[in-house]
């Protein structure tokens, strides 16, 4: 694909884009007008980047519970979120990347809920046999994935689009509750944080309520 061709799959202005992607915007339109080309490596990480950031995140209902489907372990029953959600992989038997407010339990931002039923990931469609589990997508780019204690989940500013994408349904509790404890250990600033240009509103309001949360 070309930069544009990239970038009108996406739906952005060549300011947008360039914002997204933290790229000169006199830059993107030298590699639109031919002046300048992208080294081939950047073509690559941007290809890379854009198919994850394509995928579908939005969904429309949360599930049912359904006796058709296999339980996954209950959050009350651990002491920690780490070692339910270690449960939550064992149980499913296969690679999942953890999102949202289980992607926050990673990050140690937010603790969960002790009556946690709804566990969003992005993994395969067979995922979706259990009970709770939310699939956002069969993929996402590996450049908005970390580790630890072996559990996979989406880093901060994914995890903030997702929220922002999928809003309508999800508790943003867990989200508000992360983006204060953020701000504080950061100094009391949001620097280190890339917000998408279509959330960029959205999240000036939540700032605000975060800030308001961590002063409560």
């Amino acid at each position: 694909m070309t930069i544009r061709e990239m970038r009108t799959k996406l739906g952005d202005t060549q300011s947008e884009f360039a914002a997204r992607y933290h790229i000169p915007f006199r830059t993107v339109q030298n590699w639109e007008t031919g002046l300048r080309k992208p080294p081939e490596y950047v073509v690559s990480l941007l290809e890379e980047r854009i198919q994850g950031d394509l995928v579908n995140r939005r969904t429309a209902t949360l599930p049912k519970y359904s006796p058709q489907k296999s339980d996954l372990p209950r959050r009350c029953d651990y002491t920690g979120a780490a070692l339910w959600l270690r449960a939550v992989r064992e149980c499913i038997g296969e690679p999942v990347v953890f999102a949202l407010d289980e992607a926050l339990m990673c990050q140690g931002l937010f603790g969960g809920r002790s009556d946690e039923y709804i566990v969003w990931v992005y993994g395969e469609d067979s995922v979706t046999r259990f009970n709770g589990v939310v699939l956002l997508g069969n993929r996402v780019s590996p450049y908005s994935v970390e580790e630890r204690n072996g559990l996979l989940y989406t880093d901060l500013n994914r995890t903030l689009a997702d929220s922002f994408a999928n809003e309508s349904i999800l508790d943003m509790q867990g989200i508000t509750e992360a983006v204060s404890k953020y701000y504080y250990r950061s100094g009391e600033n949001f620097d280190g944080l890339s917000i998408s240009p279509e959330y960029q509103e959205r999240f000036e309001k939540l700032a605000n309520e975060a800030i308001a949360y961590y002063d409560d």
